[in-house]
């Protein structure tokens, strides 16, 4: 496993569905119950509203979107944007949707975005509409899933066949971590990545970052028919929901986010503060385990993270060989340690995993690493949400190439979060050797001028920590904080009723709370 792929926890955002909601999906589709797109059934055309564009913006801004029945009784169809807003006429790129029609009486779109950067939103609702939204909403309005540029079933980004990207993901790095040699060794798997990347994308590659993802938001609202954008954001999403305000506030509709990231954080700060949301969530699973029977942890917290701390070095150290020849290291490891704490309901899954690894079993580690990467269990990979999330952040952020500024963040990192934030350490390394060079400057968006936004934030997510709402909130000129008190990632339709009515009445009655309900 690369150093590539530990930045991906370092500066990851994404909404990971939980453990058990992702069994439930792949049940539904083993069993056959996700329906076939049938060209031949009923077909329906959206009709744009009038928006005051450039002549070479017109033709996609009034592009009449025609929708064709697909799965689970869902519509579908692709609307096109330009490769490049900066130049309309350099190119179109394909967005794909999907969406459930309203239930009840109809208030308009609600475009709904799972995180990553790199998730599928189309594939989020056709596969888990009820986990993405509750009923209410679902009546109220037309749910959307969209794929982002670069993403999924839109035009996407692609890098490496399966077993290429096994190695990427998988593979032992040479060499004692942080060493020149080691260094040396992922910053040759990086040029690889990224020269792949360029090679079998083209020119899209260079235009998938957040500003241009919100633009084409802009552009799916207007051609859904809604002069004001609802939305719903999770994770990443919140980031795309935020720029967006910033570049068009007075087209704000309702805007809740949820797991909310600060704009203003580098990526080094977002390691770090992530790094010690991981491992507040690990203290926490750990308090869970050794109050119940069949932990496989003995003594206190502080003796559980110290058992883990050993463990993870043990393996880096000596790889645990699977069945299937991969070797579980400790980054590897940690990727799967990290995907049960984005949902307390899978913890158990966290225990059976340790206990196995104790044992010198490496299956079930794969397995959650696996799911994390959504790799299936023939070798192939499900989506390009590894290749897309990659290359958003490294035109999302700017990064330092310099080993010795690198070497005193990792010792930095490894001071706040001595578990994990070792091991998510030198996470520059990908995209400060990426084709092409960020050139966005990070910093607080007010968006001034926009519609109340409603930010919420989980005081114990370990991936989206409660901090960043905070800032968030307080960085909009007209955020709304709504907290919710306890464990996972995100809160609205996982947590309890207070959340949920406060997010439903402020989507479908526009009611903005007085105050932060701490839910």
């Amino acid at each position: 496993m690369t150093t590539g792929n530990s930045a991906r926890h370092g500066r990851r955002a994404a909404t990971r569905w939980s453990l058990l909601a992702a069994v439930t999906v792949v049940a539904l589709t083993l069993s056959g119950c996700v329906g076939l797109f049938l060209p031949s059934q009923t077909r329906t055309t959206s009709t744009p509203v009038a928006e005051d564009v450039t002549p070479d913006l017109t033709p996609f801004y009034q592009q009449k979107l025609v929708w064709t029945s697909c799965a689970n009784g869902m519509q579908c169809t692709t609307a096109k944007a330009p490769l490049d807003w900066t130049n309309p006429s350099a190119g179109k790129i394909r967005l794909a949707l999907i969406r459930h029609p309203a239930t009840g009486t109809r208030q308009g779109s609600l475009l709904v975005n799972p995180g990553g950067p790199g998730a599928s939103g189309y594939d989020f609702i056709r596969d888990s509409l009820d986990f993405a939204v509750d009923k209410k909403l679902q009546a109220s309005y037309d749910i959307v899933g969209f794929d982002p540029r670069g993403v999924g079933h839109s035009s996407a980004v692609t890098c490496y066949a399966p077993a290429q990207m096994d190695a990427y993901l998988y593979d032992i790095t040479p060499g004692v971590r942080g060493s020149d040699e080691w260094i040396a060794s992922n910053v040759r798997t990086a040029k690889d990545f990224g020269q792949a990347c360029s090679t079998n994308t083209g020119a899209l590659l260079d235009h998938v970052d957040t500003v241009n993802a919100a633009r084409d938001l802009d552009l799916l609202r207007a051609t859904l028919g809604d002069k004001k954008l609802n939305y719903l954001g999770y994770s990443y999403g919140t980031y795309l929901g935020t720029v967006y305000a910033e570049l068009y506030p007075q087209k704000t509709g309702r805007l809740v986010l949820d797991g909310a990231l600060d704009p203003a954080s580098s990526n080094v700060d977002v390691t770090e503060v992530q790094a010690e949301g991981f491992e507040s969530a690990l203290r926490a699973y750990l308090k869970h385990c050794l109050a119940n029977s069949h932990c496989p942890f003995t003594g206190s917290v502080a003796d559980g993270m110290s058992t883990i701390t050993d463990l993870l070095a043990s393996v880096e150290a000596s790889p645990i060989r699977n069945s299937d020849g991969r070797e579980l290291g400790a980054n590897t490891l940690v990727t799967a340690i990290i995907y049960p704490l984005y949902d307390r309901a899978s913890w158990t899954y966290l225990s059976r995993m340790f206990a196995a690894v104790m044992k010198g079993s490496a299956a079930f580690a794969f397995q959650l690493a696996d799911a994390y990467n959504n790799r299936n269990d023939d070798g192939t990979y499900a989506d390009n949400s590894t290749e897309a999330f990659t290359a958003i952040n490294c035109l999302d952020y700017t990064y330092n190439a310099d080993p010795k500024v690198m070497k005193q963040q990792a010792a930095e990192l490894s001071k706040a979060a001595p578990v994990i934030g070792p091991y998510l350490s030198y996470g520059d390394i990908s995209c400060a050797n990426w084709p092409f060079t960020s050139t966005l400057k990070r910093g607080p968006i007010a968006a001034a001028g926009s519609a109340p936004i409603l930010v919420v934030g989980t005081t114990n997510d370990p991936a989206t920590p409660y901090v960043w709402a905070q800032n968030l909130a307080r960085e909009l000129q007209n955020g709304h904080l709504l907290t919710y008190t306890g464990e996972g990632h995100t809160a609205y339709n996982k947590s309890n009723s207070c959340v949920n009515n406060t997010v439903d009445d402020f989507l479908i009655r526009g009611t903005v709370p007085s105050e932060d309900p701490h839910c």
